[in-house]
């Protein structure tokens, strides 16, 4: 496939302050998806520049959490890499940035982005783009307690009549944020509608000499293209669009330095990343729980494999590594309901929270 990288031609390497990233293209915080083995096989697919954890309880980690330890464990392979943290504690969030940092974190990044009622009932996600004192204040004391690089994730604002990224944006550079990553949509849209790139353009002109990073809506490359033409934005963060298309990152690299990528990988490619991943869960966390946490994420792999229903919902029931590996084995030898198992599947976008944001 070919598509013109006039837009990214000889582009500046991206730097979160001294931090140098392999590439400008980043896999977003997504709940429930992030975890080790999913960034460990998408990096070793190619090109991805940054992976971070899912969103963090930083009080959690301080209160010896296994479920916030485990969401921050990482390996030689996962590198370089971020742990994102949410909370509206200026002290929880200091000491949490250090204890990760400790643990020899690249970079840490704190949510403003986080929709969900959960976490901003108490004050954190979205609702700090609501509080600009206590937020500054925040993100300070954040930044002036560790020597790695301290980036923000946020959403435009509040809602329509509150769009306060571009301030907060202005603020953080004279803080010393190293970057922005912002979601083009507002906390009300919840993930409705469409990204607002007029409004991720505004943030790029706010800031002076840090990087902005453009998320929301990105799935193929030709998105990522428009993000850039668009918003003048230095990077790209993905979130969904890596779960329905994990070698999204190579194909941008390839399109950047010569103007065509391959498809994405077919049948008996995402069968075998499945399983890498699987491998890779079963050494972190153990049998049962290995089964039971990969139902969620391999519903995806099996949507996007076009497999049958019943074939699905056999993988689904498992109960043991044994089952697993039978079930494996059927779909293996069914392949997919349409088309070859080696020629390009059909495009997957992966569904999003519906309703409204109170109700997640």
């Amino acid at each position: 496939m070919t598509f013109s990288p006039e837009t990214s031609s000889t582009p500046k390497p991206l730097h979160y302050g001294a931090l140098r990233l392999p590439s400008r293209y980043s896999l977003s915080p997504l709940a429930g998806f992030t975890n080790l083995p999913f960034r460990r096989v998408v990096r070793e697919l190619g090109g991805l520049g940054l992976a971070t954890t899912d969103l963090v309880s930083a009080r959690g980690l301080l209160e010896g959490s296994q479920k916030s330890f485990q969401l921050v464990e990482s390996c030689e392979e996962d590198r370089p890499f971020a742990v994102q943290l949410f909370g509206d504690d200026p002290a929880v969030m200091r000491d949490a940035s250090r204890l990760v940092e400790a643990r020899g974190v690249d970079s840490i990044d704190i949510n403003m982005g986080c929709p969900v009622h959960r976490i901003t009932a108490g004050g954190a996600g979205s609702a700090m783009m609501c509080r600009t004192d206590a937020t500054l204040a925040l993100v300070r004391t954040v930044v002036e307690a560790v020597r790695v690089p301290v980036t923000v994730k946020m959403r435009l604002g509040w809602d329509d009549t509150q769009i306060t990224a571009p301030f907060f944006a202005r603020e953080f550079e004279k803080i010393g944020v190293a970057a922005i990553a912002i979601h083009g949509r507002t906390r009300e849209q919840g993930f409705s509608g469409h990204v607002k790139r007029p409004g991720i353009r505004q943030v790029v002109e706010a800031v002076e000499n840090i990087p902005v990073i453009g998320n929301g809506d990105i799935r193929t490359v030709e998105d990522a293209a428009r993000m850039f033409e668009e918003t003048g934005c230095q990077g790209i963060s993905i979130g969904r669009g890596a779960l329905a298309n994990p070698w999204i990152f190579r194909q941008l690299a390839q399109w950047e330095t010569t103007g065509t990528y391959d498809p994405p990988g077919n049948f008996d490619d995402r069968l075998a990343l499945m399983q890498r991943q699987l491998r890779f869960l079963l050494e972190q966390v153990g049998e049962s729980r290995a089964v039971t946490s990969f139902r969620k994420m391999g519903h995806w792999y099996l949507k996007a494999m076009r497999v049958r229903a019943d074939l699905r919902n056999e993988f689904q029931i498992a109960k043991s590594w044994v089952e697993i590996e039978a079930s494996i084995a059927r779909i293996a030898e069914a392949g997919p309901m349409h088309g070859s198992r080696t020629g390009i599947l059909p495009e997957m976008h992966v569904a999003v929270p519906s309703g409204p944001n109170e109700r997640w």
